[in-house]
């Protein structure tokens, strides 16, 4: 099944005037959900404990809000206000509301929460355009122009699509404002302001680049993924694929159909009929919800959060920038993947860093980009890395650690870095592999038994068929070596590996 976010929802009917006693009993249950929602929780006013919407009058709402912001600062929190609306209660004529606040505190050992999304889609879909929009904090031009500080090669810069895997940052903070690019920011200003930041990863949506897209996918370990359709092309040649990778690896999907500002408005809806459709099919089991109101986009990101079937659907336009606010809203509710409980267990076990980036950086030396899957790493921390081709691994030791281009001392497990190296020799170094505690001891496989899902084969797979394994990290060629049954192989990679 796919992993959900963990969406901590508090519910009280009013916090009017409450006793000191009752007041630090509050502030107390609020800080303990934050802590199992890893600095994020939904408070719910004017609601029982049972679901039932009561409401309360504005007066009511008002010393409610004003006693919420009073726990929060005792918490050292902050709240945002995502939406208020009106309800009926026992044919009472006075007016009365229920009020959703967002209350967000960064943990006290992280400088901000952090996701992971990557960005899926067909070729000239505009994924790179809209990462420009959201991070650059400036509207597209028509041709193009938001994606050109995207592109990490001058191919890419000619032809207008992305062959790598580059990765943007887009921040909100404790107010749920957006923090980007604009205003002459750095990374680091990006960093220090920011309580919650998003890290977008760009991948390629042309076919002959699909293999670095499933390499984006399963090293990377995006929270969640993004699919990006064109209003005006509809789904088209890789959308299927890239909507079938991420069911496939469980990861979260949500759709956003781009350029509709190109688009009359019964294409726009035709597209979006067209998604519904294959969303509804069999394999799929998705329930779509288009998102048409900033309150909508709330509601999708309560619903996405608690139920695996909901995928929201939103359409907007990099041009005019219809729209673009309800993405913005969605992106900024989004919990974390796993729950503090979880991230405690993972820190606990002994260091795993996977290697996806390896750099030679002048005064510093070589320099290796990953994500580290299990225990802590710190400055100065010795591992080993390997396996080299005689399948051994080499001792090293950690000098520098990067988080979004910002310096940080201590990597906790899930989290994305580069660490400095030193002096180690590049040559001995290469992606997939794996840097980790000397404690555990570890080990390589050369064959390895594996229960697979023939979702699509041209020609008959069998004994010695020749296949790319993507593990992690680890993309390695293999050979089928033997068929148990129906869906059990044996494969036997073509060199050591640390799958």
């Amino acid at each position: 099944e796919i992993i959900l976010p963990l969406s901590i929802v508090l519910r009280a009917l009013k916090l009017v005037n409450p006793t000191q006693y009752r007041f630090e009993h509050l502030a107390t249950q609020l800080k303990w959900r934050l802590q199992e929602g890893r600095g994020e929780a939904v408070y719910q006013i004017g609601v029982e404990d049972n679901g039932l919407l009561v409401g309360l009058t504005e007066a009511d709402m008002k010393a409610s809000l004003k006693t919420l912001k009073r726990m929060a600062e005792k918490v050292g929190a902050d709240i945002a206000l995502l939406r208020e609306r009106e309800v009926d209660y026992d044919s009472d004529k006075t007016t009365r509301k229920i009020a959703e606040v967002l209350v967000r505190k960064v943990p006290d050992d992280q400088q901000f929460l952090d996701l992971r999304v990557a960005v899926l889609g067909n070729v000239d879909s505009g994924k790179s355009t809209l990462l420009g929009v959201l991070t650059q904090g400036e509207l597209d031009n028509g041709r193009g122009r938001a994606r050109l500080n995207l592109f990490r090669h001058l191919h890419e810069i000619q032809t207008g699509r992305t062959s790598s895997i580059s990765f943007e940052i887009l921040g909100f903070n404790s107010k749920g404002e957006v923090v980007n690019y604009s205003e002459s920011r750095t990374a680091e200003e990006i960093c220090e302001s920011s309580s919650k930041m998003i890290t977008f990863i760009d991948l390629a949506g042309h076919h002959k680049y699909l293999k670095t897209t499933i390499f984006g996918l399963t090293s990377y370990c995006p929270d969640f993924a993004m699919l990006v359709v064109s209003a005006n092309k509809g789904i088209a040649g890789t959308t299927r694929e890239h909507l079938g990778l991420a069911m496939a690896l469980k990861v979260p999907i949500f759709i956003v159909v781009s350029k509709v500002d190109l688009c009359s408005h019964g294409t726009v809806e035709r597209t979006v009929r067209q998604l519904e459709r294959v969303l509804k099919q069999p394999g799929c089991n998705k329930v779509p919800m288009v998102v048409s109101s900033p309150d909508d986009a709330v509601t999708a990101a309560q619903q996405f959060t608690q139920s695996a079937c909901v995928t929201p659907i939103f359409t907007l336009s990099n041009v005019s920038g219809e729209s673009l606010d309800r993405l913005k809203v969605f992106l900024n509710i989004l919990p974390p993947l796993s729950n503090s409980k979880e991230q405690e267990e993972l820190m606990q076990q002994l260091t795993e860093f996977q290697v996806d980036e390896i750099y030679s950086v002048p005064d510093v030396g070589t320099v290796v980009g990953g994500t580290l899957y299990s225990g802590v790493c710190r400055e100065g921390e010795r591992l080993v890395v390997g396996p080299t081709d005689e399948g051994r691994f080499l001792r090293l030791k950690v000098g520098s650690i990067q988080r979004n281009r910002s310096a940080c001392r201590v990597l906790r497990a899930g989290q994305a870095a580069t660490l400095a190296l030193g002096n180690f020799d590049r040559s001995f170094l290469r992606k997939g592999m794996v840097m980790v505690s000397p404690k555990m001891n570890p080990t390589i496989c050369c064959q390895f038994e594996a229960a697979i899902v023939l979702l699509f084969h041209a020609k008959t797979f069998r004994r010695g068929s020749q296949v790319t394994i993507h593990v992690g990290n680890v993309r390695q060629t293999a050979t089928v070596q033997y068929l148990h049954g129906k869906v059990s192989v044996c494969l036997i990679c073509d060199s050591c590996s640390s799958i």
